[in-house]
């Protein structure tokens, strides 16, 4: 899973191909030496397809590996836990107005 994710430093955000050139995305700053992780998009044609929870992992699981310190301000990477279905960010998001929800975007 995680080697369809690349980070790519020029936009500040890790990118993972979803189908038809369209790709989800997080974005994320470099702040004291940690990785902040700031936003998440799906296509919202996509969401609800576990492709946030693939992106997370991967994001998570690279930043790992490369021993990486991390603060996910982002709600649905602050949400995300491993092993969890990708339904896991959908309590969370009955309580935000429509069109809120940091995984829904395009």
């Amino acid at each position: 899973m995680e080697s369809d994710i690349r980070d790519n430093p020029a936009m500040s955000r890790f990118e993972m191909p979803v189908g038809d050139g369209a790709i989800a995305v997080a974005y994320y700053k470099v702040e004291d030496g940690r990785v902040v992780l700031l936003h998440t998009e799906v296509p919202q044609e996509l969401s609800g397809l576990g492709y946030g929870s693939r992106l997370a992992h991967g994001v998570f699981e690279a930043l790992r590996r490369d021993g990486k310190r991390v603060i996910a301000k982002c709600p649905f990477m602050s949400s995300y836990r491993p092993g969890t279905p990708s339904t896991a960010y959908s309590s969370m998001a009955h309580r935000r107005p429509r069109g809120m929800h940091a995984h829904n975007a395009f």
